[in-house]
């Protein structure tokens, strides 16, 4: 599937997108005031599902769109312009974001800057790794969107990339590799993440922090010790990317029920890991009814796919690309929200009270300041395959994430005997 993608921008208004699909976008003029037509659904959320304009001719085929109803990036190929909650006036699409990705040059974080590059809202694009970053930053560097893209390389230019950053995304650490589980990645990826987040509390306390690299269930709670012991903890802003399992719940059922994808939003809460992951099939949108076997098969299927991955890749790596598109949509969101966006949700790992456990993945209403919302709604009414589903998976998630505050306190007290 060959998507050809080219960038023509007027005062950054205009993105075009030509798919060998049917999905296309087409703007007789580059002036267009184009606006995103908002659908309200059963739960209360709204949704975006196409384009309007005001002056001029806009068509936007969807049948095959591979962005998808829900898909932040899809929005990015449209100009968007918001109203602001109180006056007529009107938000630009201004490229005025600064995102930063620790982890650059590894296998997410490549496509993933790829992906962010395309975005109209991003003015400048950071780059760090500890090596082999500026191949990949010359590279993006040639692609004609307006992000500028500087590259850091080292633990010596780690405060210079983050300076002034909007929102920062941790894909760095080691990949699952055949037969490792998340947990087996702990003690290396749990250091990786406490020292890249002591860097993002010293340098931009108030960015958005995005943390993709694995246990997720035990990285967050590392990532919000860290910012508690530096003073600039905001729960608000702080996000374990669980994009990918929504991605694929919403891929999966729209196979198996012959659905149009673009249609299908399931959410998806818990955590983060095997059967820490729980699809919510009965809040399937559009909706529609599983058979007890069905429900079971594609529980399963999504709480294992990224062991489905794995395995296929046969030792070559992990769910790189599926993830950078994942996290790519988490940021396009929360740029969108940091634009002023009033109607963006998303499910996301967070500080949580929805349930007794201190994080939990919900789906969430994102604003300027981070989380504005949890919609607790989605835990209520489910069948009882899933209420038994969220009992089950309390205890692992709440081993995960006391391993991972455990880990922080020890790594603090070993600091402060020195």
């Amino acid at each position: 599937m060959l998507y050809q993608l080219s960038a023509v921008y007027k005062s950054n208004r205009s993105l075009f997108l030509q798919s060998d699909m049917a999905s296309t976008v087409t703007f007789t003029s580059v002036s267009a005031q184009a606006g995103l037509i908002q659908k309200p659904r059963n739960n209360g959320v709204t949704s975006y599902s196409g384009l309007k304009t005001s002056s001029s001719s806009v068509s936007f085929g969807l049948e095959s769109s591979f962005l998808g109803r829900n898909a932040s990036l899809r929005a990015s190929v449209a100009p968007r312009i918001v109203p602001k909650a109180a006056s007529g006036s009107q938000i630009s699409p201004q490229a005025s974001y600064k995102v930063a990705v620790l982890g650059a040059a590894g296998g997410i974080g490549q496509p993933l800057g790829l992906l962010i590059k395309m975005s109209p809202l991003v003015s400048e694009l950071h780059l760090y790794d500890i090596a082999n970053v500026k191949g990949v930053a010359a590279d993006l560097s040639h692609c004609n969107t307006p992000a500028q893209v500087l590259d850091f390389t080292g633990p010596s230019e780690l405060a210079n990339c983050l300076k002034g950053v909007d929102v920062v995304v941790i894909p760095a650490g080691v990949p699952r590799k055949p037969g490792m589980t998340r947990d087996d990645l702990f003690n290396i990826n749990a250091s990786i993440v406490k020292s890249l987040v002591e860097a993002v509390a010293d340098n931009c306390p108030d960015a958005f922090i995005h943390i993709i690299s694995n246990p997720v269930n035990s990285t967050v709670p590392i990532a919000a010790e860290v910012l508690k012991q530096k003073g600039v903890y905001n729960p608000k802003k702080l996000f374990g990317v669980t994009t990918l399992d929504v991605v694929r719940a919403n891929t999966f059922v729209a196979q198996k029920k012959n659905l149009k994808l673009i249609d299908v939003d399931v959410p998806v809460v818990g955590g983060h890991a095997g059967i820490t992951i729980l699809p919510l099939l009965s809040k399937t949108r559009p909706s529609v009814t599983f058979t007890d076997e069905e429900t079971e098969e594609l529980t399963k299927r999504i709480q294992n796919a990224g062991t489905e991955v794995v395995e296929a890749k046969a030792g070559a790596g992990s769910a790189t690309l599926s993830m950078a598109y994942a996290a790519a949509r988490f940021v396009e969101s929360s740029l969108r929200a940091l634009a002023g966006d009033p109607d963006v949700y998303e499910c996301t790992f967070i500080q949580s009270e929805v349930t007794d456990l201190p994080f939990f993945a919900s789906r969430v209403k994102l604003g300027k300041n981070g989380v504005e919302s949890v919609v607790s709604a989605d835990l209520e009414g489910v069948t009882e395959y899933e209420a038994k589903a969220l009992e089950a998976l309390k205890a692992e998630l709440k081993g995960s994430i006391e391993k991972g505050i455990a880990f922080a306190n020890k790594q603090q007290e070993a600091a402060a005997s020195v």
